[in-house]
């Protein structure tokens, strides 16, 4: 998995919270910057595949880990 320059927790939070954290972390990074985000909703991996697809930004990768944790890797998408 590539590296990410910001990492963001938002394990046991409840949809639509990681989305929209992970919107608001994004807007503060430069394009192509790239965010790991770790959450726990099980509504989280669709959320985020319908999240890139309406704003443009890159879902890497979409993984479960131990725990039922799941780990997203955005890239922001280049500057309109």
């Amino acid at each position: 998995m590539e590296d990410a320059s910001t990492l963001l927790d938002l394990r046991g939070l409840s949809c639509p919270l990681p989305v929209l954290k992970a919107n608001k972390a994004l807007r503060a990074l430069p394009p192509g910057a790239t965010l790991a985000v770790l959450a726990t909703d099980p509504a989280a991996v669709k959320d985020f595949a319908a999240y890139a697809e309406e704003t443009g930004h890159a879902l890497l990768s979409s993984t479960a880990e131990e725990g039922g944790v799941f780990r997203f890797l955005l890239r922001r998408r280049a500057a309109p």
